[in-house]
This record gives structure tokens, C-alpha cells and sequence, in this order.
């Protein structure tokens, strides 16, 4: 009976642990925000958003990774007590997405959806 709720009380904690950058999805963001820029601007603010996403992901990865030794030693994530940037990673890939679909909307060359 031991064993088992050390079980369950370990499986709880690992579900509550912050999600890696990369399983988190891009939240809806309008590519019409960005319609009235020519391909110069666009191309700044793709390069400027890019830079933005690699910083929140890092932080998110960091909190994952801390997430992981925390539960290993206390059974609680850390995350759950100084918050994650889960919120964060998704915006930032969500204007990614945007400005790269009006690049693609405008004609501009160096337009490429990931």
C-alpha cells in the first residue's frame, strides 16, 4: 500500500511539471497586424520575434529541467511554485507564425513558414 501511494503521489507531481518548449502549441495571433508592413519591416520583426521565442524557451527549459530535479528530491515542481513561461512560449511562436504567414501574404522572398 506504501508503494503505491508513493506511486501516485510521484505520477501527480510529474504531470504537474512545466512542459518542454517544443510540446507547447503557438497561440492564435492575426497575420492582419502585421498587413500594412512592407518586407523589410516584417523581416525585423520576424528576426526581433525569433530572438524572443529562444529567450522564453530557454527560460521554459530551464523551469522543466528544474521541474525535474525538484520532484525528484521533494515530489513538487518547482514551476508550480514560482510559475512557468509556458504562456509566454506559446505567444511568441503564435507572432512567429503570424508574421511568417504575412510575409508569405505579402510575396516578400525570404518569407518561409516553419
Amino acid at each position: 500500500m506504501k508503494q503505491v501511494t508513493i506511486a501516485a503521489l510521484a505520477a501527480i507531481a510529474l504531470s504537474a511539471c512545466a512542459s518542454r518548449p517544443e510540446s507547447i502549441a503557438a497561440s492564435y495571433v492575426s497575420h492582419e497586424k502585421y498587413a500594412g508592413n512592407d518586407c523589410t519591416q516584417l523581416s525585423t520583426y520576424l528576426s526581433d520575434a525569433r530572438s524572443q521565442l529562444q529567450k522564453v524557451s530557454a527560460m521554459q527549459d530551464s523551469k522543466a529541467n528544474m521541474d525535474a530535479a525538484t520532484v525528484f528530491f521533494v515530489l513538487v515542481p518547482a514551476s508550480k511554485l514560482s510559475g512557468d513561461h509556458a504562456a509566454d512560449v506559446a505567444r511568441m511562436k503564435g507572432e512567429v507564425e503570424a508574421i511568417e504567414t504575412a510575409q508569405v501574404k505579402r510575396g516578400c522572398k525570404t518569407a518561409r513558414l516553419s
